[in-house]
């Protein structure tokens, strides 16, 4: 039985989730359909388009994308504080790029004098405005609802585009979320769609490659911080070059006309995560057959459980072996 979405977002446990969406229908969502000779390739622009478009208005960071051929990847940052400290003007003109305005809110955007019940309402209306702009449901909902409007009307059919609900995974700790990173980047390459992941279209690891040839990070996507430190920044808490790096070997690894030992070429990232490479290319080659539902260390599993109410502990073994400190 499927758990409510509340109860598998705790923020107080994380603010990483992976997110997948799968198409429903036969119909594809990207790629060449080898039935009918048509293609849909164009589409995979579309939702790298509206993804980047979101990351804009909501309090949610991007840290990893890839858009396959009938489903999507996204590894999410819930960015709470960062709702919470936007104006009630802020949230407002944020939230009106992606509906249509409403009369008490235009009246307040327009300086227009407001009476003590509209001011009432208007301070309810901005209270769920800024719950939804750092809400991953509203998120997804917002990234789905257009692809899916857009599919149809081009495929001409009425229907459900997408599974009922999408996928998300609650990455609980720096093993689980770089794992589970890596596993997103390298989706192409598994798939055969590309060689290497550079070269991966529609993908959050080409648009970083792209931003380090000019020595940058990409604006629309969560920064690499450079490493684990309180005192720093929020974003990714691991070295870029070094992840890219990680990626790139790994590539490598699971590449069959490529073979090599990933132990003669750990990059640093491994050794402070204690990651055997073993273990290291299990987790990047199988993480959803690995992990069902949260995933992270054992600790980390307990305190997630016991907030969120659940009895079972899934993925237990899992962790201990693949996760452990």
């Amino acid at each position: 039985m499927a758990l409510a979405r509340k109860r598998q977002i705790c923020l107080s446990n994380t603010k990483y989730y992976h997110c997948v969406s799968r198409c429903v229908r036969r119909a594809y969502l990207c790629g060449e359909d080898t039935l009918t000779g048509k293609s849909y390739e164009h589409r995979r622009g579309w939702v790298e388009q509206r993804l980047l478009a979101l990351a804009k208005v909501f309090c949610i960071d991007v840290c990893a994308y890839a858009v396959m051929s009938n489903h999507t990847h996204l590894v999410l940052y819930v960015d709470d504080k960062k709702a919470n400290r936007l104006t009630d003007k802020s949230i407002l003109l944020r939230w009106f790029k992606l509906s249509k305005m409403t009369p008490l809110g235009q009246k307040f955007l327009y300086g227009e004098p407001l009476s003590d019940g509209q001011k009432v309402f208007l301070n309810k209306e901005v209270a769920e405005y800024r719950a939804r702009l750092s809400s991953i449901s509203w998120f997804m909902r917002m990234l789905n609802e257009y692809i899916a409007r857009r599919a149809n009307k081009e495929d001409e059919c009425t229907g459900h585009f997408w599974e009922g609900r999408f996928k998300s995974q609650a990455l609980l700790d720096e093993s689980a979320l770089l794992a589970c990173m890596a596993y997103v980047d390298l989706n192409p390459v598994r798939a055969k769609a590309a060689s290497t992941p550079e070269q991966s279209d529609y993908t959050s690891f080409k648009k970083r490659c792209q931003s380090v040839k000019e020595s940058k990070q990409p604006k629309l996507l969560a920064r690499f911080i450079g490493g684990i430190s309180k005192y720093k920044s929020k974003g990714i808490p691991f070295e870029l070059k070094s992840y890219l790096l990680l990626v790139e070997q790994t590539g490598r690894c699971i590449s069959a006309d490529k073979p090599g030992y990933i132990e003669h070429h750990l990059p640093p990232i491994l050794e402070r995560l204690n990651f055997e490479p073993e273990k290291w290319l299990k987790l990047t080659t199988q993480f959803e057959n690995l992990f069902r539902g949260a995933a992270g260390r054992v600790g980390a599993i307990g305190s997630y459980c016991s907030k969120t109410a659940r009895k079972r502990r899934s993925n237990l073994a899992s962790c201990k072996l693949l996760l452990a400190s």
